[in-house]
């Protein structure tokens, strides 16, 4: 090869983009057959891949993206590009049916059949699901999530699990615990998981969510769907923008072409598939299966805003059990105690607690809210037995100015109140007096009694609170469980299946009990009348 040559071969090699426009074909969608050039959201998540690449050796993405937007076509061209220039390599790709991995193996099988001759390894074995590259010992295999123990056996190098948010839920945990076990986290590997939203649980929801939150080997990665260029219609004549058209345009920057585009394919799908197939955010596109109780534009806008506590704290000391109040709060990094604003001496707190059942079960969540519902702190962890959580509710409350206490008293909440009443002998807890027809008397009950009744009166207020946008609240897990929280078909309120309501409860507690408080008026002359004149 003359040296230019060799400068080409070696930016085939080394340059992705360079390759897929030079060697690679598709077929576009209308029917044509051509290059494979990077449109706006590929080449969004090839800059990603570039990054990640150079600064550690190794990719590992989380994809939330838009209908069609030609993912799965950069990430399987990324794939075979990887594996027929490299030695040694093997790729494995799994989709959630069978005719999605007929599909990406079709597509893959195009890229060998149409590669130039001098780019072309040879091949060993060519079947419906593999292709092996005999010189480079190196290979390319597809399959679909559903049976057990999928990919165990491998040594996978380079993986695509694609649409993982619809892999069968009876196997999607152990099919992709077993996948990640057989890739190791060094350089030279890869790892696409790719899929479009379905609903707020599930495998897929719960790894862009640990992504977001930058736990982990993840990165997370939303594309929305107006950064595809075919999703625009044509504009009729006296188009003109409704408000929410025009909120979109202020925020987004989307034209009247994408706008029509939007319109019809609400009219064919409905406002709420739209969102999760066509998101703006990777917020709106996680639907819940019912009725969502608080208004999910104002949670969006609560989770956009949402912070990171200013500081976390453990409860620390040597507990005495002749004076329990030994204990305190210290500074831990990685204390239950989220904080999120500053600790003020003169304001007045409120706590509403839900009592989980204890190590490993559920949680067990203290909500801390000012006078003004302003979000103070949060408390949370399935670690704790319920009579240690009266113990912290106790000095959680001491902490917070000796605030108000209200606590859930159905099932595990009984031992946490008789402690905080009995054993911590906590003055400021909320009480509820119970009368008795039969024997005409008064029962006084430490807590608050959670039934079909009385929820929906703590909720309702809680609701109308946050559609007034009259509390501020910072904590994301909070927001995420505001946003599964559902009326179901038959009209219960309830977390979604899969997710939790343990913030969601203690909120609504902490807000019942919140009186809120009283803005100075100040008095001028324009309130007195003068009755002489």
């Amino acid at each position: 090869m003359t040296p230019e040559q060799l400068a080409v071969r070696q930016r085939l090699y080394d340059d992705f983009a360079y390759y897929a426009e030079n060697a690679l074909w598709i077929r576009t969608k209308k029917g044509a057959i051509e290059p494979l050039k990077l449109n706006e959201a590929q080449r969004r998540l090839v800059e990603v891949i570039d990054r990640q690449l150079a600064t550690q050796g190794y990719v590992r993405i989380v994809v939330l993206k838009g209908r069609q937007m030609g993912l799965s076509t950069a990430i399987g061209a990324w794939l075979f590009w990887w594996v027929t220039q490299r030695k040694a390599q093997r790729a494995f790709v799994l989709a959630h049916e069978t005719k999605a991995s007929v599909n990406l193996f079709d597509m893959t099988k195009q890229y060998y059949d149409r590669c130039p001759a001098i780019l072309k390894p040879s091949t060993k074995y060519n079947s419906r699901k593999e292709l092996t590259f005999d010189k480079l010992q190196s290979s390319y295999r597809v399959d679909t999530a559903g049976g057990d123990g999928i990919g165990r056996s491998e040594m996978i190098t380079v993986a695509h699990l694609s649409e993982l948010a619809f892999w069968p839920k009876s196997s999607a945990q152990a099919n992709f615990s077993g996948l990640m076990d057989t890739i190791p986290l060094e350089k030279g590997t890869a790892v696409f998981i790719e899929s479009t939203a379905q609903g707020v649980s599930g495998l897929f929801y719960d790894q862009y969510q640990a992504a977001a939150r930058g736990e982990g080997a993840f990165e997370a990665v939303f594309l929305p769907w107006f950064i595809e260029p075919g999703y625009r219609a044509k504009v009729p004549k006296g188009f003109e923008r409704t408000p929410t058209e025009e909120l979109l345009v202020e925020k987004f920057g989307l034209d009247d072409e994408q706008l029509m585009f939007r319109r019809i394919r609400i009219a064919e799908k409905g406002a709420d598939l739209f969102r999760q197939e066509y998101p703006n955010t990777a917020e709106e596109a996680f639907l819940t299966s019912g009725r969502p109780v608080f208004n999910p534009d104002v949670v969006a806008e609560m989770l956009a805003e949402a912070r990171d506590p200013i500081a976390r704290k453990s409860l620390a000391g040597v507990v005495d059990e002749q004076d329990r109040r030994a204990l305190t709060f210290e500074n831990n990094p990685r204390g239950e105690l989220a904080c999120y604003l500053p600790h003020d001496p003169n304001e007045t707190y409120y706590i509403g607690a839900d009592p989980g059942g204890g190590v490993r079960k559920d949680f067990s969540v203290a909500q801390v809210f000012d006078s003004k519902r302003r979000q103070a702190a949060v408390w949370r962890s399935d670690r704790l037995l319920p009579d240690a959580f009266g113990t912290v509710l106790a000095n959680l409350g001491r902490y917070y100015n000796e605030a108000q206490i209200i606590c859930e008293r159905n099932n595990h909440g009984i031992l946490p109140c008789r402690v905080l009443h009995v054993d911590e002998e906590y003055p400021w807890l909320y009480q509820e007096t119970v009368y008795d027809k039969v024997t005409d008397t008064e029962t006084t009950h430490i807590g608050f009694l959670t039934t079909e009744k009385s929820k929906p009166l703590v909720i309702d207020k809680l609701r109308a609170h946050v559609t007034a946008t009259e509390i501020e609240i910072y904590d994301r897990d909070t927001l995420n469980e505001m946003r599964a929280f559902i009326v179901n078909e038959r009209g219960k309120m309830e977390a979604e299946k899969g997710c939790h309501d343990d913030c969601v409860m203690a909120l609504a507690l902490a807000d019942h009990i919140n009186e809120g408080t009283f803005e100075l008026v100040e008095s001028t002359d324009e309130f007195y009348v003068n009755f002489e004149e």
